[in-house]
C-alpha cells in the first residue's frame, strides 16, 4: 500500500513537472485607452496612476489615445476590444449613461466589467480673472437679458457637461446660453483663456491646473470643495444643481475573471498607497476609491435621472 501511494506521489510530481506552468498575468504590456485629449483630467489622472501601476505590476501598460465626440470613440474601442485582458481603458460616468440612452452608441452600462472608480471630481461655473462677471447669478440675469449671446464651453457632446448644461436649461428657460463642444479639457480651457467662449461648466481638477488664470464662481457639489473651500456651491448661491463626473477604470465584458480579479487587486493596492493619494491631491484630482462591483451599482442608480433628463430636452433615442 505504501508502495502505491509512494508510486502515486510520484507520478504526480512527474506529471506537474511536465506540465506547462502557467504563465502569470499580465505577461506582456496593457493597452490603456483613453477617450480624451492628452493633457486633459482624464489623461493626467490616469498618468499618475501608471506611476504606481509599474510599482505593483509586472508588465507596464501603453497609452493609446482615441478622442472626440465626448468620449464616444475611445469608450466604444474598449467595449469592442478582444477580451484578453490586454486592452482596458478610463471612462466617464455620467458620458456613458447619457450617450447610451441618446445615441446609437455601440455600447452600454453592461458592455464593460468595471475595475474600480478613482475620482469623483465636483463641476464648477468658471470665468476668466478678466471676466465682468463676478457671480453664477449675473451671468443668469445677462443671459436673460441677451438671450445666446453667452457661449459656455462643453466637453462633447452627451457628457457629463452637456447633463449639467440640459440642467440650466431646465432651470433658467429663459436664461439661454449658446453651447460649444470641444474634444477634450485641455481643449476647453485653452477656448476660455483665448476668449473664444465666455464661461466653461468645467471640473475641479480641469480648472485647478488653470487657476491662476481662472474665476471658480461656484462648485456642483453638496458641500464646498477641500481644493477650492473659499469657493460656494451653487446651491449655497441658491441655484439647486448637483453635477460631478466619475472617473473608472474598465475592460470588455467578456474579460476573464480570474485576470479581472488580479485588475481590480493591482488597482486597490494602487488607491490605498499614501504616495498616489498625495500625488493626486497636488495634482488637483479629487480621489474617491469605489470598488468594481459597487460602481456598476452606482451606475444603475444614475440611469433614471440621465433618461429624464434627456426625454425632458427631446434627446431620448426612439
Amino acid at each position: 500500500m505504501k508502495l502505491l501511494s509512494r508510486l502515486f506521489a510520484g507520478f504526480c510530481l512527474v506529471a506537474a513537472l511536465a506540465a506547462p506552468a502557467a504563465a502569470a498575468y499580465p505577461e506582456k504590456p496593457i493597452n490603456m485607452i483613453i477617450a480624451f485629449t492628452a493633457g486633459g483630467s482624464s489623461d493626467v489622472q490616469a498618468r499618475i496612476m501608471q506611476k504606481y501601476w509599474n510599482k505593483y505590476a509586472p508588465k507596464p501598460w501603453v497609452f493609446v489615445y482615441k478622442p472626440g465626440a465626448g468620449g464616444i470613440i475611445g469608450f466604444t474601442e474598449i467595449a469592442k476590444a478582444r477580451p484578453d485582458g490586454y486592452t482596458i481603458g478610463g471612462l466617464n460616468v455620467p458620458h456613458l449613461i447619457v450617450q447610451s440612452l441618446a445615441q446609437n452608441a455601440q455600447y452600454s452600462a453592461d458592455s464593460f466589467k468595471y475595475i474600480c472608480q478613482v475620482v469623483n471630481d465636483p463641476q464648477c461655473v468658471a470665468v476668466r480673472k478678466d471676466s465682468p462677471f463676478k457671480t453664477t447669478q449675473e451671468i443668469v440675469d445677462y443671459a436673460r437679458k441677451n438671450p445666446g449671446k453667452l457661449r459656455v464651453g462643453l466637453v462633447g457632446p452627451l457628457s457629463g457637461h452637456h447633463l449639467m448644461f440640459l440642467d440650466w436649461q431646465k432651470r433658467f428657460p429663459d436664461s439661454k446660453l449658446t453651447h460649444v463642444f470641444y474634444k477634450g479639457a485641455a481643449d476647453q480651457n485653452a477656448a476660455l483663456l483665448g476668449g473664444e467662449i465666455d464661461l466653461i461648466f468645467g471640473n475641479i481638477n480641469d480648472v485647478m491646473r488653470s487657476i491662476d488664470e481662472f474665476r471658480v464662481l461656484n462648485v456642483a457639489a453638496e458641500k464646498r470643495n477641500d481644493f477650492l473651500p473659499d469657493v460656494p456651491t451653487l446651491r449655497e448661491a441658491g441655484i439647486d444643481m448637483v453635477s460631478d463626473i466619475r472617473r473608472c477604470f474598465a475592460a470588455p465584458k467578456n474579460i476573464k475573471p480570474e485576470q479581472l480579479e488580479t485588475l481590480r487587486a493591482i488597482f486597490k493596492q494602487i488607491c490605498d498607497d499614501p504616495d498616489y493619494v498625495a500625488d493626486m491631491k497636488k495634482a488637483g484630482q479629487p480621489h474617491e476609491y469605489m470598488d468594481g462591483e459597487a460602481f456598476a451599482a452606482y451606475i444603475e442608480s444614475q440611469t433614471e435621472h440621465a433618461r429624464k433628463a434627456l426625454s425632458e430636452a427631446g434627446l431620448l433615442k426612439k
